[in-house]
């Protein structure tokens, strides 16, 4: 089987040479400016199929309420603000990606949200949040982004950092599938193409170890089948607390 899905994975990169070549001479900067209105429309089907496991997740935000004050939420790629609906009232939240063409579609969700207040967003990678303070948050929030991320355990290490003790990092990832199932080989197989649709988006990663590894106090995590295409249906979903 690896012999197969290698030969159809080096056929999917000979075809998609010329998204290589783009990128190289820089014309996939142009999509960069579509991506976020492709999110945006997106996030309303997947927030719809997803709102269960959602609500289940963050109804655990209850916990890291600080003594005093609102809730601080760090919501890191934050993409269109898709998370935004689930969040308590009165939590102080502060945006960041690293595509500020998202701001548009994230101040439409804003709008929509108003039980909220927004503190800034800020146009940075995951990899380096020096412009938010150490132990400055109760929660950073990742959903759908250590799928494009350059240095995982970077981003992980950043969101310990800026988590107060006793904070938590609360996640939602498509992964990679079972190395036994066929959706482990189309992962592997079109993983050259949806990495271009995708705007740097991997299907092959195995997130869950990155988490193991990152050194929290607790891990929350589990595995779940999502209603999505079959190359993202593998998730997983929980919270580690710092």
């Amino acid at each position: 089987m690896t012999l197969f899905m290698n030969s159809f994975a080096f056929l999917v990169k000979v075809l998609t040479l010329p998204l290589q070549i783009a990128e190289v001479i820089g014309l996939m900067s142009i999509y960069k400016r579509v991506f976020p209105l492709i999110v945006y429309k997106f996030s309303f089907s997947y927030n719809d199929k997803m709102n269960d496991s959602k609500r289940e997740l963050f109804r655990n935000l209850e916990k890291f309420f600080p003594a005093k004050g609102s809730l601080r939420i760090l919501e890191l790629g934050c993409g269109s603000g898709a998370n935004f609906e689930h969040y308590p009232t009165g939590c102080r939240i502060t945006c960041i990606d690293p595509n500020p063409h998202f701001q548009k579609y994230l101040e439409k969700s804003m709008a929509k949200n108003d039980h909220l207040v927004y503190d800034s967003f800020i146009v940075a990678s995951g990899e380096n949040l020096k412009a938010v303070e150490s132990n400055a948050m109760d929660v950073v929030v990742c959903t759908l982004v250590l799928c494009t991320v350059q240095d995982t355990q970077k981003v992980l290490q950043e969101a310990k950092r800026v988590l107060r003790p006793g904070g938590a990092f609360f996640f939602l990832e498509h992964v990679v599938s079972d190395p036994s199932s066929w959706i482990y080989f189309f992962q592997h197989v079109l993983q050259p193409f949806w990495y271009y649709f995708g705007d740097g988006c991997e299907t092959t990663r195995a997130t869950w170890k990155q988490l193991e590894a990152a050194g929290f106090s607790d891990l929350q995590l589990r595995h779940i089948q999502a209603p999505l295409f079959f190359m993202i249906k593998p998730h997983i979903v929980g919270y580690a607390v710092k």
